[in-house]
């Protein structure tokens, strides 16, 4: 691949629903071996340029390439790629998917494999074990035989994405994939899409509400706000107490721990309730 181009890009996009612009100009790069977290509020077109990126939101204007050796300098336009060729380099997580009723979830993980088999499912040597690592990365392998539509709402969030790490690809987006998870399942996803990219090098694009955990886990962060983007560079550059207090409408405290980690305290009416100081006795 190409060092020079980011492995998936999106540039000037327009993006809009019904005839209404929601995303304007919009620019995205992911970098092999990089974590890039989208943020900002709900409506801030986040998701939206994701699943542009992943062709299933139609961009109005600009473009959104591929790097390809072969390709040379410019990358391959993605929009023309034939859908098995961008399913085998880009998958993506979203947020919601219809859940198939009887299956199981080795079977649903399986789905993963589609754009490496031919006509009746030939031509996939290495899909059974690629599918069997999927499944203990996420923590489903105990449950391969049960049916997808028995399981909670965490389980099957996991089952999801080990759907799109059988995928095997050198693109992985995902849309929320915190969502449902329990506390231990959230960091041990974090840390799944940390060793995506710092074990196997893929360039990984995640959309996260959750501002700390774009901080921990991103190597950079792009903020959007009303379908435009405010800010794009490291955690540290990024979430800036006047930028996200400005954006979320909402006091946003900023500070860097002892680990050189940044967080965030958003600042409610409540937020101080427990800490407030004892009041001073009036002078006798």
């Amino acid at each position: 691949m190409s060092q020079s181009l980011p492995a998936l890009a999106g540039a000037d996009l327009e993006l809009a629903y019904d005839g209404r612009t929601v995303v304007h100009g919009a620019g995205l790069a992911l970098r092999a071996g990089e974590v890039t977290a989208l943020v900002g509020p709900n409506g801030s077109g986040k998701s939206t340029l994701l699943r542009s990126l992943a062709r299933l939101h139609a961009p109005v204007a600009g473009t959104v390439t591929l790097a390809d050796d072969a390709a040379g300098p410019t990358g391959l336009d993605a929009l023309t790629l034939h859908a098995k060729d961008f399913a085998r380099r880009v998958t993506l997580l979203s947020q919601s998917r219809p859940t198939p009723a009887g299956v199981s979830v080795r079977d649903v993980v399986a789905y993963g494999r589609h754009p490496y088999r031919g006509r009746f499912g030939t031509g996939d040597a290495a899909g059974r074990d690629v599918v069997e690592r999927a499944m203990v990365l996420t923590g489903v392998a105990a449950m391969a035989d049960r049916p997808v539509d028995e399981l909670s709402g965490g389980e099957l969030q996991r089952v999801w994405l080990a759907t799109c790490l059988a995928q095997d690809t050198g693109v992985v987006l995902l849309d929320e994939p915190t969502t449902y998870l329990d506390l231990r399942y959230q960091v041990e996803t974090l840390d799944l899409v940390r060793d995506l990219a710092d074990v196997h090098g893929v360039a990984v694009g995640v959309v996260l509400h959750d501002l700390d955990q774009a901080a921990a886990v991103a190597d950079r962060v792009v903020l959007l706000h009303s379908g435009v983007v405010r800010a794009d560079g490291t955690p540290a550059e990024v979430l800036q107490a006047g930028l996200l207090t400005e954006v979320y409408g909402l006091r946003i405290d900023v500070h860097v721990d002892d680990g050189g980690r940044v967080r965030t305290h958003p600042v409610g009416r409540h937020t101080a309730r427990h800490t407030r100081p004892a009041p001073v006795p009036a002078p006798a």
